[in-house]
Parts: structure tokens; sequence; C-alpha cells
């Protein structure tokens, strides 16, 4: 790694802070983002990308959380997003082709989060170490 070979340059010890921060890769945008966030937190999963871009099949997708290593797009649902036909037929058509092309996708809504917080991180555990 860079940081090994230029030990002791000028900023390489706040670089090496930054690394080491729990910061989200990608932004979130939203509370029920960084409700998810504090989740994976809390329960000592690696951090996903947040909001990342992800392409496959000639599309481009936006997965709330995703684990590329792993393979794991989380959705973060709600209703006033996801509640239109053509969103739904969307969301659809992407965890369609995700699951086709080997992803494991879940979907979590803002109740569940808030009232089952310790069956989500079961089911995420079980997802990204199978």
């Amino acid at each position: 790694m860079l940081l090994e070979r230029y030990r002791g340059r000028r900023g390489s010890k706040n670089l090496q802070v930054l690394l080491q921060a729990r910061a989200p890769i990608g932004i979130t945008r939203n509370d029920f983002e960084e409700a998810f966030v504090t989740l994976v937190d809390r329960v000592g999963l690696r951090r996903p990308r947040m909001n990342a871009d992800l392409a496959m099949r000639g599309r481009f997708f936006e997965i709330d959380a995703l684990w590329e290593r792993e393979r794991v797009a989380v959705e973060l649902d709600s209703r006033g997003i996801h509640g239109t036909r053509k969103k739904f037929e969307s969301d659809r058509l992407r965890d369609r082709i995700l699951v086709a092309e080997g992803w494991r996708t879940m979907r979590i809504t803002w109740r569940q989060l808030q009232e089952e917080p310790d069956e989500i991180a079961v089911d995420l555990r079980a997802a990204l170490y199978p």
C-alpha cells in the first residue's frame, strides 16, 4: 500500500486516520439510510457502499446499500419513494436482473428497521457470510 511506502510523509498520518474511519462509502441521503448505517456499525458489519451505481446488462441501477464483493444489494423501501406504479415496476425489474446475475437482494422498510433490527442484523450476516 502506498501509505506504507511513504510512511512519515506530510499528510500520511491524516490520510491513515481517514481510511480507518467508519464513514460510509458514498453518501447517505436521509435518516433512513443513516439509521441503516448505524445498525450495520452496531452489529460490526463492514459498511456498504451507499447509493451506489451498478451497471448490469446495459442498464444502470442505483442501489441503496451495496456490498459488491459479497454480491448483496439492499434496498431501503419507503412508501413515499417506492409507492408509484413506475417505481414499483422498475424495482422489480432490477431485483429480477440482480437475482438472475447471482446477486442476493434484500428489501427493508423503516418499520422493520425500527422494530426488528436484530432480525435484520441476523439476515444481513447470513447474506454477507453464507
